[in-house]
């Protein structure tokens, strides 16, 4: 095929060069052609084949239950083995490919939209619903007909019979992403999504390339097709020519040469050449990234995004984890970390991170019911993660961080909250730490714009930037349309930085970046500059911005950073940024 490229959103650093993997709906790729009479039979043994391989999956899967598994899992394997026996599936396509000499996906599909229409006139709600049901068992079918069973095949190398898996999606969700960790994969390359959308972050988190927002990507590229993802660049190139591919063959390699150079600084002190020591923290969503988190030369743990162990217990019936679960996640982090400070922060769902489907119904998620408002409004589920942060917290350095907190009756309930977690804990002679530090996210304009209400009562602030950007510039940072306008250098941006950081060295409290502008190296000089001494971003880019830091003389910065806060002209921002870039080359 001809080779073309393709433009997006690059999200993160690097190239990749791989086979596209496709993830969509198999009834996507459903072809829908005749077969001729002679092949008939053999088109229905395809699609009894197919139904047979699902059985022993199903078969499979309820075998490796675990023990503690809930009831309802099994139960819901159950169904769907009963719903493949039924004729309605396992006969009447047989009869259309017969009858119609439809080919085995066009009639199993058939078959498929018929009974969805029949279910849609039921009134009873429960009946209605099993149409559900019967859907995905006909897509684990499809997926077998379709070569696409098993989302994620793994592989080890890159040559010719064995390409690195680059996953192309129409969007991917935070909870989907976490099924990737342990697979040999090299990119990502999703249709939807801006710069900072959840997609981004958790590949930046990886350390994997890759380019969002790019339209109609997955449908433009095909299974297999042999890509590389430019995340430099935001360019993806389909079916690159042999020239091409060994190019970046090359540039692939001269990066991966000075990524393991730069993983010889892991141990060296993050101290500039002034001799400011700057903290760099690194962001977890996993117990087990801990351990990579310290492999890095992480000094901590700036930020464990807890909602995804929320997100791994859903299911089909979505399943809140125990306080026991939390607690175990919690102190296997605490003790990975090895003495070295871990916050976590509190569930931070709604919005572009629902825990169920029902969520997407709001009409305006991001400024619906999340993060602390969710908590507030449901004070057992609240009450149960501070319970399980406390008892962590006998295990080592623990601090809480809120997030999304704007109102002073906010900052008082959740600190009653708190108490009311220890008084039990002591009550019931639970060891935890009295004295472990509450802080909050500054994520929302109102909050930087009423500081003092948040410096009298809490032990630290941390700024999460990608909320307090998508505020303030009124831009849904997972809408690809508006992605453009998100600007991490708008004036009004680092005017809301400035005031934090100036009103929090004042009144003596700590503050920390653990947003995506402290991941950014490009943005590592102006932070420091700026005074921010705490950095906090996915362990895969503390070498980068270590060695920057390194490079970085913080006293000849001052000029320029007063000249960029005192800008309101873009250009002339990004003009300055590079004149402090040029200072810092020549300090290597």
């Amino acid at each position: 095929m001809a080779s073309f490229t393709l433009q997006g959103i690059p999200v993160s650093r690097g190239i990749a060069i791989g086979r596209a993997h496709l993830l969509r709906p198999a009834a996507l790729d459903v072809q829908h052609y005749l077969v001729a009479q002679e092949q008939v039979e053999a088109e229905v043994l395809r699609l009894q084949d197919a139904i047979a391989r699902v059985h022993k999956e199903l078969q499979t899967i309820w075998s490796d239950l675990p023990q503690d598994a809930p009831t309802e899992l099994g139960a819901f394997i159950d169904v769907h083995a009963l719903i493949l026996s039924d004729p309605m599936i396992s006969e009447a396509p047989l009869d259309i490919i017969r009858s119609r000499h439809y080919n085995a996906e066009w009639a199993l599909v058939t078959q498929i939209d018929e009974l969805s229409a029949q279910f849609d006139e039921i009134e009873d709600d429960y009946l209605r619903e099993r149409k559900a049901d019967i859907q995905q068992v006909a897509e684990r079918v499809l997926k077998v007909l379709t070569g696409s069973a098993h989302s994620v095949p793994r592989s080890d190398g890159v040559d010719e019979r064995n390409a690195n898996m680059i996953v192309v999606a129409r969007d991917i969700s935070p909870a989907d992403m976490m099924q990737f960790r342990d697979v040999a994969f090299s990119g990502f390359v999703t249709d939807e999504g801006g710069q900072n959308s959840h997609t981004a972050i958790v590949s930046r988190s990886l350390g994997i390339p890759a380019v969002v927002g790019m339209g109609n990507a997955s449908r433009l590229i095909e299974q297999d097709d042999w890509l590389i993802i430019d995340s430099d660049a935001g360019v993806v190139i389909v079916a690159p020519t042999t020239l091409v591919l060994e190019q970046y063959r090359e540039r692939q390699s001269v990066l991966q040469k000075a990524r393991k150079k730069l993983n010889r600084l892991r141990k060296t002190p993050a101290v500039t050449q002034d001799g400011v020591e700057i903290t760099l923290l690194a962001n977890i969503e996993l117990p087990e990234d801990a351990a990579h988190a310290l492999e890095a030369g992480a000094s901590g743990v700036g930020l464990f995004r807890s909602e995804f162990l929320f997100m791994e217990s859903s299911g089909q019936e979505h399943k809140m984890p125990s306080e026991d679960e939390q607690f175990e996640a919690y102190r296997a982090a605490v003790l990975a970390m090895k003495g070295r400070p871990v916050t976590i922060r509190t569930l931070d769902v709604g919005a572009d991170k629902p825990m169920d489907s029902s969520e997407h119904n709001v009409l305006n998620p991001a400024l619906g019911l999340r993060a602390i408002r969710y908590c507030l409004a449901e004070p057992q589920l609240f009450l149960t993660q501070l319970r399980a942060i406390l008892r962590a917290s006998a295990f080592g350095q623990v601090k809480i961080l809120i997030p999304m907190m704007a109102h002073g009756f906010e900052i008082d309930q959740t600190l009653a909250m708190i108490e009311q977690a220890k008084q039990e804990l002591k009550a019931e002679g639970r060891d935890y730490n009295a004295e472990l530090q509450i802080g909050a996210m500054i994520e929302v304009p109102a909050a930087a714009l009423a500081l003092p209400m948040f410096l009298q009562k809490l032990d630290f602030l941390s700024i999460g930037t990608n909320d307090l950007i998508q505020y303030t510039l009124a831009i849904d940072r997972a809408d690809h349309e508006v992605a453009h306008l998100y600007d991490d250098l708008h004036p009004a941006i680092l005017q809301l930085l400035q005031m934090t950081i100036a009103a929090a060295q004042k009144a003596g409290v700590p503050v920390s970046i653990c947003g995506g502008m402290a991941g950014d190296v490009r943005l590592t000089r102006l932070l420091t500059g700026m005074g921010f001494r705490e950095l906090s971003m996915p362990a895969a880019l503390l070498p980068e911005i270590k060695q920057e830091i390194l490079n970085t003389r913080v006293e000849a910065l001052q000029p320029h950073i007063k000249k960029i806060l005192r800008s309101y002209d873009a250009a002339a921002i990004r003009e300055t940024l590079a004149v402090m870039d040029a200072i810092g080359k020549t300090l290597h």
